[in-house]
């Protein structure tokens, strides 16, 4: 519905080798807080050390740590076999959990993790029942995937608060570890896209050998999730 034509092959192929290049360089360049930031030491180091410590951190938050995150979008991405309605539906959610991560970090909204992480698992679940009993994306997703990208940023900033932050990099911090769940974010799509979408969906009934053994494994995983955590 949305249309991608002006995203074109000779674009999109060479960015994906850039950002399998950045997964290499992420992945094998060890934190020199040896996997631990340690705010202390941070604060001694120049910026642009703190940039790509915390560029790797958000990046890490998503792959390889961020399994509910992971799961949350791969739902988005199975309804529709197009590459442009998943961007705009990963750019809504972009917005909408930098929101709220930015005013949980600088105390303007205190979330409250008992809450927000049953709250996510649940945002799986509906995200995947609602690929398997609908036939075709709807404008109102977007609206769904806004929602539940504020309470995902909630969740972000948790994370990014048990990490702690530098006083004299505090802002710079919170920008780079969004930046870095960005990047996180963008190589699921692309992996999976190219990988698992891409061809596939030209070659299989793609409702029924994709979308819907693929959403329910995704679904039955978030109601063990959402019964773990508010239990």
């Amino acid at each position: 519905m949305y249309g991608w034509d002006y995203l074109s092959h000779s674009f999109l192929i060479p960015f994906m080798k850039y950002v399998l290049f950045f997964i290499g360089l992420v992945l094998l360049i060890p934190f020199s807080s040896q996997a631990h930031v340690v705010v202390n030491e941070l604060s001694q180091l120049s910026t642009s050390s703190v940039a790509w410590e915390y560029l790797k951190l958000g990046y890490r938050h998503i792959l390889p740590l961020g399994f509910d995150h992971i799961l949350f979008i791969l739902s988005l991405l199975l309804l529709s076999p197009q590459l442009k309605p998943l961007l705009i539906q990963a750019n809504t959610f972009t917005i909408a959990h930098s929101i709220t991560l930015g005013l949980s970090m600088f105390g303007l909204i205190n979330p409250i993790s008992t809450i927000v992480e049953p709250l996510i698992s649940i945002s799986i679940l509906l995200v995947a029942l609602e690929n398997i009993f609908s036939n075709k994306l709807k404008p109102s997703r977007l609206i769904v995937v806004f929602v539940f990208g504020l309470i995902h940023g909630m969740g972000f900033a948790s994370a990014l608060q048990g990490l702690g932050l530098p006083k004299n990099s505090y802002l710079l911090g919170i920008v780079m570890f969004n930046i870095g769940v960005e990047l996180g974010q963008v190589t699921i799509i692309l992996v999976a896209y190219f990988i698992l979408i891409k061809w596939l969906s030209k070659k299989v009934d793609y409702k029924k050998v994709i979308v819907i053994p693929i959403s329910t494994v995704i679904a039955l995983v978030a109601i063990f999730w959402t019964i773990q955590r508010i239990f």
